[in-house]
């Protein structure tokens, strides 16, 4: 059974674009690799025969995994979100009641996240720990570090 995740239209056609280029353009290639290889002689000492084979595998995996993904891909409306809470989609502003740093971080699912531009995955610890919040409550966030307290101070759709 796939799982569901909720996508941006340019995280939806990011993912459909890698899975049109692993199709239609390194699976014809690797079926090339193994009939040069093959076209060696001899498959029982042929490494690199082996080596096209082992790559052809990894590919078909990996194409395989980014389907399921695809099916199981519904695009967001953020137009119809709530922003009265914390939700896929959210652009969240925290501060760290500990220390008192401010950050900000947009909640996406797991194979949008990227944290040097502050996308964060849903199915994260903090991501999940920030999911359902309002503006002005205190998230206690279990990190391998301990307790993490994150005070809600803004919540917004961009």
């Amino acid at each position: 059974m796939s799982k569901v995740s909720y996508y941006t239209a340019e995280g939806l056609k990011k993912l459909r674009g890698e899975l049109d280029q692993l199709r239609d353009v390194e699976r014809p290639k690797a079926s090339q690799a193994i009939a040069e290889a093959r076209d060696k002689g001899d498959l029982s000492e042929n490494a690199e025969y082996d080596a096209a084979k082992e790559a052809q595998g990894l590919l078909e995996m990996r194409i395989s995994k980014l389907e399921e993904i695809v099916a199981g891909a519904r695009l967001i409306d953020e137009s119809q979100l709530d922003t009265s809470k914390v939700l896929v989609h959210s652009t969240v502003k925290l501060k760290n009641t500990a220390n008192g740093m401010e950050m900000s971080y947009m909640l996406v699912a797991q194979s949008e996240a990227d944290l040097k531009s502050g996308k964060i995955s849903v199915d994260s610890p903090i991501g999940k720990g920030l999911l359902g919040k309002k503006v002005g409550e205190i998230a206690a966030i279990q990190v391998p570090n301990g307790v993490m307290n994150f005070e809600v101070l803004a919540i917004s759709r961009t």
